[in-house]
């Protein structure tokens, strides 16, 4: 039987503590690893409160082609997509922590969303689905 899954995704940054800083203080993401790997390099892995079979992967650019790619890695779509099982709880703190809210939370078909930005502008979409198993 064949079994994969998505381990990490990786988000270019400009700066590791930078983004460190915002995601756990404004989304209440956790560390998960933090290794330097060489002067410039760090391995550092950040993950929401809960399940973190997937995690992000901070990756700080090295290239003028990677910049140039903060924060647009989807050409303007939403990147992310945060599942919670209380959206009020975690759009509250969205609103509390200044976090930029690009759309206001609507009920679709398949649970309540709203979109936001990161510091860096990537979009993310907030769901709490319809039926949440989290």
């Amino acid at each position: 039987m064949i079994q994969q899954h998505l381990a990490h995704i990786s988000l270019i940054v400009d700066d590791y503590d930078t983004a460190i800083e915002f995601y756990t203080q404004k989304l209440n993401f956790r560390v998960l690893e933090d290794t330097q790997l060489s002067e410039a390099k760090r391995w550092v892995l950040i993950s929401p409160p809960g399940k973190s079979e997937c995690c992000l992967l901070l990756a700080k650019a090295s290239s003028e082609e990677q910049k140039s790619r903060i924060g647009n890695q989807t050409g303007g779509r939403v990147f992310l997509f945060l599942h919670t099982n209380n959206f009020k709880r975690d759009y509250d703190n969205l609103i509390e922590k200044g976090v930029t809210i690009i759309r206001k939370p609507s009920v679709e078909e398949y649970g309540t969303v709203a979109v936001f930005a990161d510091l860096y502008g990537n979009l993310w979409d907030l769901i709490e689905p319809v039926k949440c198993n989290e």
